[in-house]
């Protein structure tokens, strides 16, 4: 180990956004793959970090006065990263709140509502008729798409003229569906054209096309 922030993660959209967080503030760290499928994440080393058995975690060896620091949950890791660097993240209270609001909507509705929607549209089809829960995800994945869509009508980002952490947050959850779930069609993916828009403008950025590569070599 190299880096004072060790990452524990696999290329799931969960980890894919506090990789890209970490190549876009410029942040040193060295990558540990949680292999989720071989059960990794139940290992007592891993368990350590994060009690909730869940990837994406990390650790700054030296952020609690000198010691180590373990954090769980994606987006407490992401506000914990742009609060030590003082990037993607206003300083402004009116704008903070704004990129807090966007990235609280991305955990509490956007990753369980898309996941669930991944899980019964690709993973669950050999469980039996899955026919009610695909068209209930369906319509709440699309209802949420719509959400953003118009957010990004009036704004070049999510939270405002500024490109911050709630856009790290949400771009892997979109770019999921269809590259993961393959649910283009089912979601009517290019319908939404302002959410287009901003996901080539997010794709084109050197530190995301590197940041959603990281532990992807499963």
């Amino acid at each position: 180990m190299t880096a004072n922030i060790q990452l524990h993660s696999l290329a799931t959209p969960n980890g894919q956004k506090v990789s890209i967080a970490l190549e876009e503030m410029q942040i040193e760290y060295d990558a540990h793959l949680i292999n989720i499928m071989q059960g990794d994440q139940f290992t007592e080393d891993f368990i350590n970090i994060n009690p909730n058995s869940k990837i994406p975690a990390i650790i700054d060896l030296t952020g609690d006065n000198g010691k180590a620091l373990p954090l769980f949950e994606s987006g407490a890791i992401m506000l914990y990263l742009a609060e030590k660097t003082g990037k993607f993240i206003p300083k402004d209270p009116v704008k903070r709140s704004q990129v807090l609001q966007w990235l609280f909507f991305q955990m509490g509705g956007i990753g369980p509502m898309f996941g669930q929607f991944g899980h019964f549209y690709k993973y669950a089809t050999d469980k039996g008729d899955q026919s009610y829960a695909i068209e209930r995800y369906t319509k709440e994945a699309k209802r949420l798409l719509k959400v953003l869509d118009t957010q990004l009508s009036n704004n070049e980002f999510i939270a405002g003229d500024e490109y911050s952490i709630a856009d790290m947050s949400i771009m892997p959850w979109v770019l999921c569906l269809d590259v993961f779930y393959k649910g283009s069609e089912q979601l009517d993916l290019p319908s939404f054209t302002h959410l287009n828009r901003w996901m080539d403008v997010l794709k084109a950025r050197p530190a995301v096309q590197k940041g959603l590569k990281v532990l992807s070599d499963i």
